[in-house]
């Protein structure tokens, strides 16, 4: 018999093909998602950028305009600072004014209780040596001063005074009896009008308004070409100025308010003029 020949043929599973098309398409989907998602993500990092852009230029905004308060609030200190050292300068003048003043007024006191001292020992002593009427007469007499010029210093006393330590008087008798002192010159005046003024010694003095019923007055004072104005003024406060190469204050005193006037003086220290007087006679 013949011998019969097989091939033997070798067929492909049927599920391979399915699995090469389900496989290739995985593989594209995979491929699209990948690039769908660095699609995504850069479009992100762009957006975070300019958010982080924005977010560096508000930051540097606010610096900046922190940089300049903070400039101002150091501007402003260092104003504050000059203002306050200025205030505390003015201030150690006026309490040495003040100081030098009291110190003044303590020194006429002494001397004016020395006077009397040494009077009433001239006197008493007159009384124990001399026992002639005559003799006792004149004593009386020089008794008799004695005692006038101890009332009128009394009377001075009475009267009050500034926070520079002068002598406020309220009428025109106290007037007088300061005149007596010798100390200071005394230019009285009476303004009437307002908005009227008046040369007052060596100032202007105008009346600016006045209430009767409250005792208080505004006034204008134009001294070497400079004018201040002081408001709602109560009587008998006095008001002072310096004029130029004087070293003790003018002052200015009203001490009567009527309806639309007033009444007071302006008093000049002597010792202001006597410098200027030893200048000019070229010693």
């Amino acid at each position: 018999m013949p011998e019969e020949t097989f091939a033997e043929t070798k067929s492909s599973p049927s599920w391979q093909l399915p699995a090469l098309v389900i496989v290739g398409l995985l593989a594209i989907v995979g491929a699209y998602t990948g690039w769908n998602a660095s699609t995504k993500l850069d479009s992100t990092q762009k957006a975070v950028d300019a958010q982080v852009t924005a977010v560096k230029q508000k930051v540097d905004q606010d610096m900046t305009g922190l940089k300049d308060r903070l400039t101002q609030s150091e501007k402003a200190n260092t104003d504050l600072q000059g203002d306050l050292k200025a205030v505390t300068k003015k201030l150690k003048i006026t309490e040495g004014q003040l100081k030098a003043a009291r110190q003044e007024t303590t020194k006429v006191h002494e001397e004016t209780a020395q006077q009397l001292t040494a009077l009433d020992t001239s006197v008493k002593s007159e009384l124990a040596t001399k026992a002639t009427t005559n003799d006792l007469k004149t004593v009386d007499t020089k008794v008799g001063g004695v005692r006038t010029d101890l009332d009128t210093t009394r009377e001075d006393l009475k009267m009050a005074r500034s926070e520079l330590g002068t002598l406020i008087a309220r009428n025109h008798e106290e007037i007088d009896q300061l005149r007596r002192l010798g100390e200071r010159e005394y230019v009285e005046f009476t303004i009437a009008g307002k908005n009227k003024s008046q040369k007052v010694g060596n100032v202007t003095v105008e009346l600016r308004g006045a209430n009767e019923k409250k005792n208080l007055f505004s006034v204008a004072v134009t001294v070497e070409d400079k004018r201040f104005e002081k408001k709602n003024q109560i009587l008998n406060e006095p008001i002072f100025f310096y004029t130029s190469g004087t070293r003790i204050p003018q002052e200015l005193v009203v001490n009567k308010v009527a309806k639309d006037q007033i009444s007071g003086y302006v008093s000049i220290p002597k010792a202001n003029v006597q410098p200027q007087t030893k200048s000019g006679s070229g010693r």
